[in-house]
């Protein structure tokens, strides 16, 4: 093998070494085709940790205005006096109060209070995302109605003509 290279002057050697050198068109198609088809993998993956990372946090403000609403309500609750005929009345915490105690100053929530207890919260926040306290069970679910920062509108989609 070795004669056979020093026979033919080592012009064809040098050439074959020197295109093998750089990357062909072909092999970088295929290359950027392979990191495509990675990327089409990995973007559903990446989207549900974003969705459970989202459910999560809506899930962590619920929970601090379950335990702020409670908070409130047991203080309410304890501060009652009876009624002659046995009866507590009270006036419940508001809704701001609640926010400013969890620390939660976007959104809307809606309580529920039964005998001085916090029985159901539902918590929408600034970005349309709904969770629910029910039974000590918390439910994070997109919310499908539309949230208006300011104000309220409503009518058709289409003009009536």
């Amino acid at each position: 093998m070795s004669a056979q290279r020093q026979t033919t002057g080592g012009k064809q050697d040098v050439q074959k070494t020197e295109r093998q050198k750089g990357l062909h068109l072909v092999e970088l198609i295929v290359v950027l085709v392979i990191l495509a088809i990675l990327a089409a993998l990995l973007v559903p993956a990446l989207t549900g940790y974003i969705d459970k990372a989202n459910n999560q946090a809506i899930i962590s403000k619920t929970r601090s205005l379950v335990m702020a609403a409670q908070t409130l309500e047991s203080e309410a609750y304890g501060k009652a006096k009876k009624n002659a005929d046995g009866t507590v009345t009270y006036e419940h915490p508001k809704p701001a109060d609640v926010g400013t105690l969890a620390e939660v100053t976007d959104g809307s929530i809606d309580v529920t209070y039964t005998s001085g207890k916090v029985t159901k919260l539902v918590y929408i926040d600034g970005t349309g995302r709904k969770c629910t306290f029910e039974n000590n069970e918390y439910k994070a679910e997109k919310n499908t109605s539309a949230v208006n920062a300011s104000g309220a509108t409503s009518g058709n989609l289409t003009s009536g003509s």
